[in-house]
Parts: C-alpha cells; sequence; structure tokens
C-alpha cells in the first residue's frame, strides 16, 4: 500500500497523541518512520484521495498537532510515496539536507500574503495621478460622453495605468514587507492577485511582520491585503519524498 507522507521531523521529536488520525475517509492512523537521526509522520495513503475539505484540513491538523512539539517540515496536501520502504530510503539519502533544514526552520512560521486592487479606489488613484485620463474624461464628460474612439482612448489609458500600478504595488508590498520576515518565497502568478508572496517569519516576531502589514493597509487604502497564517512553512521546503499527485498538485493545504 502507497505511503502518505505529512511531514519530516527529528527521530528525537516527542511522541505524537496516541489515536491520531490523518486523511481518508475512514481516516488513517497517523504513525512515525523513523530512519537513522530523521523522522516521517505518515499514514496509509487513500486509493482516491481528492482535495475535499475534510482530507485537507485532517493533513492541516496533523501538521499542527505534530508541530507543537517541534519543528517539522511540512509536506504538501497530496504528497505520497510508494511505500514505507521509499520513504526511509529517501530519510537516508537525504538526511544531510532535511537536518539543516529542521535547523533553519526551528521556531519560523510562514504568513502567506494575497493582494488585489479595490476597483474603485484604484480608479480614483488612477485617475488623480494621471494627467492625460483626467484631461480626456473631462473632455469627454464637457461634450455629452465623447465620441466612442474618445471612449476607447479613455478606456485604453485607464487600463495601461491601473496594469502599471498593479506592477508597481506588487513590488512595494514586497519591498515594505521583506524586513519584516527571515525570507520570502515568490508564489506562482494567479488570476485576480497583485500579490502571492509567502514571508518565513520568526514565531516571536509574528507581531512586528503583522504591524507591519497593518502599516501596509494605512498607506494602500486602495489595495485588499489577505493574510493567511501563521502555517507551517510550506514555501520553504524543498520538494523530497514525494512529489504532490496530480489530482491534488497546487492545492493549499489551508482551506480558509
Amino acid at each position: 500500500m502507497s505511503t502518505y507522507v505529512y511531514g519530516i521531523t527529528t527521530r528525537a521529536h516527542p511522541a505524537l497523541p496516541e489515536g491520531m488520525a490523518g486523511v481518508g475517509e475512514p481516516p488513517r492512523p497517523v504513525r512515525v518512520l523513523a530512519s537513522g537521526q530523521l523522522a516521517a509522520v505518515v499514514s496509509d495513503a487513500p486509493e482516491q484521495l481528492r482535495p475535499k475539505r475534510r482530507d485537507l484540513l485532517a493533513h492541516r491538523n496533523v501538521l499542527a498537532e505534530a508541530g507543537s512539539g517541534g519543528c517539522v517540515l511540512p509536506m504538501r496536501f497530496g504528497s505520497v510515496a510508494t511505500d514505507d520502504d521509499e520513504v526511509t530510503q529517501v530519510l537516508d539519502e537525504r538526511s544531510d539536507h532535511y537536518q539543516e533544514r529542521l535547523r533553519e526552520l526551528n521556531g519560523k512560521v510562514e504568513y502567506n500574503i494575497k493582494a488585489t486592487h479595490v476597483e474603485e479606489a484604484v480608479l480614483h488613484l488612477v485617475m488623480a495621478e494621471n494627467a492625460e485620463a483626467r484631461d480626456l474624461a473631462e473632455a469627454n464628460r464637457l461634450s455629452g460622453g465623447g465620441s466612442y474612439r474618445e471612449r476607447l482612448r479613455l478606456g485604453e489609458l485607464v487600463a495601461t495605468a491601473v496594469k502599471a500600478r498593479e506592477a508597481e504595488d506588487a513590488t512595494e508590498v514586497h519591498d515594505l514587507l521583506a524586513p519584516a520576515a527571515d525570507a520570502v518565497s515568490v508564489g506562482p502568478e494567479s488570476r485576480g492577485w497583485l500579490v502571492n508572496v509567502s514571508f518565513l517569519v520568526a514565531r516571536d516576531m509574528a507581531g512586528d511582520f503583522l504591524a507591519a502589514i497593518e502599516q501596509v493597509r494605512k498607506s494602500h487604502p486602495h489595495l485588499d491585503l489577505r493574510v493567511n497564517g501563521p502555517l507551517p512553512p510550506y514555501s520553504f521546503v524543498e520538494p523530497g519524498i514525494a512529489a504532490p499527485s496530480s489530482r491534488a498538485e497546487g492545492v493549499d493545504p489551508d482551506p480558509r
């Protein structure tokens, strides 16, 4: 039977609560595979794994429980190995790497920041900053709406200015928050988001990082900033034991 992998930790990690259950219906019992100085938190893998909310929550909860006792390198939802032997083999082959990452990520969490424009607010901002668009809009208003060509021209000016503002705002959010983090990972482009960035933050510095977010909100009221965290540091762990299955790849393991 294939093996579902939740995360990697040290062999000395405190034992998990007895009876902990993971993904699947019925939920599969969670167990620990140890090899050398490392251990993997695993369960048997369901035959037909889907990114259902129940299983996403189960994955997250196992990692949260395991992480309460010390650092765990989280695997993304859907990480499945052929069997237990493959898991322990990879632990042995990449032992130095995983131990280094555990030391580096100890006491740190991830915050994922996504941002969009507040449409009305950014349009007001663009018009205030772009004299050409502002003058054309006024000319169209005085002439009863303007010709089709003039309206089209205004639309093109505004769209170009908004696009430029997206790039500018994405850079500013990154630059304003990065000093409060230990590392930054830019996520894949996603339709509808102008920012999708994860920040690695020391747990005891989380208050400072959240304060920096509030400052960005105040200085950029035309942005809608969405904060997801604290999370296990998913974006700062290289793929290891198993890659996510094609049916679950890219799924955010935190379903909020």
